[in-house]
């Protein structure tokens, strides 16, 4: 960003008369409080008990501490719960990342399968293999994943946990 555009930015995301709280939608503003602490608010709606709509986390890597700190504050989870969930989430990023390596590999040989004089099917298909090897191991570990979501939050908990996957704000 270009460092002038910096003031208007600020007044723009934490207000123009001294409300400095938090409010997302494209990203985080970083504002304090007058007392020195932090406020976190998804919406307008979100500061007075309502949903809000105002977060989402797209369609890349589901990261741990945006989304922990997210669903921490929208599910009122006790700290063993957040710490609980650190893991689950930790286990979904590293199976992940580990996808994107896959992809890698079975790009690299498709690549390699056309670049020859004749066309290679054997590594075309090692390819096709490792990327369909990839997705199921993906899938078991959402699948895992969601079953001890499922066992670690109560039933309200879970109540609110589907309502962001069905309204599109938490994306897995």
């Amino acid at each position: 960003m270009y460092p002038g555009f910096i003031p208007h930015w600020k007044r723009r995301h934490c207000g123009s008369r001294g409300d400095r709280s938090v409010h997302v939608g494209v990203g985080f503003a970083d504002c304090e409080t007058e007392e020195g602490g932090w406020e976190f608010h998804t919406s307008p709606e979100d500061a007075e008990g309502g949903f809000g709509f105002g977060f989402s986390f797209g369609g890349g890597a589901f990261g741990v501490r945006r989304p922990l700190r997210f669903l921490a504050f929208k599910l009122h989870l006790s700290e063993a719960q957040v710490a609980e969930l650190a893991r689950i989430l930790d286990a979904i990023k590293t199976e992940r990342a580990q996808a994107a390596v896959d992809l890698r590999r079975t790009l690299s040989s498709f690549a390699e399968a056309i670049e020859g004089d004749t066309f290679d099917a054997a590594k075309a298909n090692a390819g096709a293999s490792l990327r369909m090897q990839s997705a199921e191991r993906l899938k078991d570990a959402v699948v895992t994943a969601l079953g001890e979501l499922h066992r670690l939050l109560d039933p309200e908990q879970r109540k609110l946990l589907a309502y962001l996957i069905r309204t599109g704000t938490l994306s897995l």
